[in-house]
């Protein structure tokens, strides 16, 4: 199929979110979306398993691109250590199938999707839902990685209008 094809991902050591779209001539498509949310009590056992269902959703949809959230500072260093190593699991899945990766603020994916950097995971998923035109039925996490992904198709089309290096 023409287009480009982008897997946006929303890490997390306990649920990682995805999801699947498409953009064919300026219009985003809905392929798919899910969450990935391993069963392994031992963390280093739950990366593994992160890894491996990644690297299947990302062989079932061969995205040319992925956008991933980067990790938010926390009061909690420990959670956010954690966020941090699913995101590197996430990152190691795209790039060793050859995708290639970027990275976005959370405040940037909201604010360019709901108008607020602040916004809640319920409106980033309405929003999402009426750009793609489906009624948004996903999981938040699934919702939150679908706006990554949106975000970086028009984040790539902002850079291509200004002129500024996009991604390829």
């Amino acid at each position: 199929m023409s287009g480009l094809t982008v897997l946006g991902i929303d890490p997390g050591s306990q649920c990682l979110g995805w999801g699947v779209v498409r953009e064919t001539s300026g219009v985003l498509h809905l392929l798919d979306c899910g969450t990935i949310r391993p069963k392994h009590e031992v963390f280093e056992q739950r990366l593994g398993e992160l890894f491996v269902a990644l690297a299947a959703v990302i062989a079932k949809y061969a995205p040319d691109e992925a956008a991933v959230e980067n990790v938010f500072v926390q009061k909690n260093v420990g959670s956010a250590l954690k966020l941090g190593q699913a995101r590197g699991v996430a990152i190691a899945a795209c790039t060793a199938a050859s995708v290639l990766v970027t990275g976005y603020e959370p405040t940037l994916v909201k604010k360019s999707l709901v108008g607020s950097g602040r916004a809640e995971k319920a409106q980033v998923s309405f929003m999402v839902g009426r750009i793609l035109g489906v009624k948004p039925t996903w999981a938040v996490d699934a919702g939150d990685a679908l706006g990554c992904a949106v975000c970086h198709c028009n984040m790539r089309r902002l850079r291509k209008l200004t002129g500024e290096e996009a991604a390829s």
